[in-house]
């Protein structure tokens, strides 16, 4: 039945990305030397690819100092088709992102299932600009079956210092059905969250390795949720845009 092959299917996907171990090794690393250093790590995707930038961005049990570029253009509301135009266009995510507060002491983290947009490959891009070390979150498997949608020929693998293959097939659908023309059920945020979120976790490894606590929310729905995370906020708020 599809519904436990669709399991299985995460499962093994799953399995595949312990084979990112080195490379999300290094992600960490840059992140927790950006906290350290009392920066920043920016995360953005465009389409679905931003619940990834989302999962890890004042999140219960997430690290503080994530900045999540959550730019409506490349929102799925209020249209969603738009998101799909806006992430073809080139030369503007670069522009926003000198919007906020950036430094060469941070890190990028650019989400991208295809890595093909514009949108993705600027952002990345801009922010090499800036000195920052940018990580890429992208199916290798997807980006080698298409051609580049930016003026360079370049796809985001080729831009990032670190590439994350988050194994999600060609199209992201996974299930097939004799009688259904289509593949469905996509597997990359599943996937691309794991990652995200087993990156986190180094990363507060390695800072207390380095006898640095990193500051952590609490869920909000906790009883002393709102008091801790209230001096968080007062302390990052106007490093991050969307707190």
């Amino acid at each position: 039945m599809k519904h436990l092959e669709y399991f299985h299917k995460i499962e093994e996907q799953l399995k595949e990305q312990i084979k990112e171990e080195g490379n999300i090794e290094k992600a960490a690393q840059y992140c927790a030397e950006s906290i350290r250093a009392g920066r920043l790590v920016h995360v953005f995707g465009s389409g679905h690819s931003q619940m990834m930038a989302m999962e890890v961005f004042y999140r219960a049990g997430g690290i503080v100092p994530i900045n999540a570029l959550l730019l409506p253009q490349y929102a799925l509301f209020p249209h969603a088709e738009l998101s799909t135009h806006q992430e073809r266009v080139e030369n503007f995510s670069n522009h926003y992102l000198h919007m906020e507060d950036v430094d060469e002491r941070d890190t990028m983290i650019v989400a991208s299932v295809s890595g093909r947009n514009a949108g993705v490959i600027d952002m990345a891009l801009e922010a090499k600009k800036v000195g920052m070390r940018v990580v890429a979150l992208t199916s290798l498997s997807f980006s080698k079956s298409v051609t580049s949608r930016h003026s360079s020929g370049k796809l985001l693998k080729d831009v990032a210092d670190v590439v994350i293959d988050i194994k999600c097939d060609p199209g992201d659908a996974a299930m097939s059905l004799e009688g259904v023309n289509t593949k469905f059920a996509a597997t990359s945020n599943v996937l691309g969250v794991t990652v995200m979120e087993s990156m986190m976790a180094r990363t507060i490894e390695i800072n207390q390795e380095h006898d640095f606590d990193t500051p952590i929310f609490l869920s909000s729905n906790l009883n002393e949720g709102d008091e801790t995370n209230s001096k968080h906020i007062k302390k990052y708020r106007a490093m991050l845009s969307n707190l």
